[in-house]
């Protein structure tokens, strides 16, 4: 019997969410590696890619308050590899810091993050939303985990509506772009700012459900707004969200995409809008 090392033990016991966006200090800045176990079509799924420049964010020493607001600009794919994080902070507050987060590889800029930092107060609250109507986490059967990409591999898609029918031909009529459906990792893991992130990213592109067919697309930009602060995700103690995905126009070339996500207890944790590129 082969004994295990203590690289692999400690490999074992990592969540694979945490080994894929996991940073390191080198060379006077931050380091990533794009991980195989999150790869798309042709390069790492964007929201792993996200929640990596996120971690960089958060493990700053000078870092104030939780994730506000995340915007992320995909310039280029990302390649096989390592690549360097160039962490800055732009500007700070009394209650807000704007920071921005550089991903570099092979000396050129693929991926460019501008985050804001606030430490949230008690105040009033309302929320006007409502979630959506939906059967329990476990009275929902999952899609089959043999997705093609390995990225949809690590995730559980449970879907109340719009769930995806693709074919090798186009709908003679477009379909629905909604889609409602449980979101949690395939090895449950509990609900955080970079599982939130990387989740907003998770939702297939609406352009797939509309045309019934798969088209090669690719995500521009994405804004993610936070609605919860850590102790009240720490609060909501879920490895799993209701998420809803949609759509209002596709227009030469591109299209938006927006998406919600809830705890199971009735709380909106955070919303997301998209451009996509498309070819059609």
């Amino acid at each position: 019997m082969l004994e295990k090392t203590p690289e692999t033990a400690l490999r074992d016991t990592v969540h694979p969410f945490d080994r894929a966006t996991q940073v390191h200090a080198g060379d006077g800045g931050w380091r990533g590696e794009a991980s195989a176990d999150y790869f798309a079509f042709v390069g790492p799924f964007g929201g792993a890619t996200a929640a990596t420049m996120l971690r960089a964010i958060l493990i700053q020493p000078e870092r104030i308050g939780d994730p506000l607001s995340v915007t992320v600009n995909f310039c280029a794919p990302v390649g096989n590899g390592s690549f360097d994080l160039a962490v800055r902070l732009m500007k700070a507050t009394r209650s807000t810091q704007h920071w921005m987060v550089e991903l570099l590889q092979n000396g050129e800029i693929a991926t460019f993050m501008t985050a804001v930092f606030a430490a949230r107060r008690p105040s009033w609250s309302h929320q006007a939303a409502t979630m959506p109507d939906a059967p329990p986490f476990d009275q929902v059967k999952p899609i089959p985990n043999n997705l093609v990409a390995p990225w949809a591999q690590q995730y559980q898609f449970r879907f109340v509506e719009g769930a995806p029918s693709y074919s090798d031909t186009v709908n003679d009529t477009p379909a629905s772009a909604y889609s409602r459906m449980w979101l949690s990792d395939t090895q449950p893991r509990p609900i955080d700012f970079l599982s939130l992130l990387s989740m907003s990213d998770s939702f297939f592109a609406r352009i797939f459900h509309v045309l019934g067919a798969i088209v090669p697309i690719g995500t521009v930009s994405m804004t993610t707004v936070f609605h919860a602060d850590a102790a009240d995700l720490a609060a909501e103690n879920t490895t799993a969200v209701l998420g809803a995905a949609d759509a209002s126009i596709f227009h030469k070339s591109f299209s938006d995409q927006t998406g919600e996500l809830w705890s199971p207890s009735g709380r909106l944790l955070a919303t997301t809008s998209q451009v996509v590129y498309f070819k059609a």
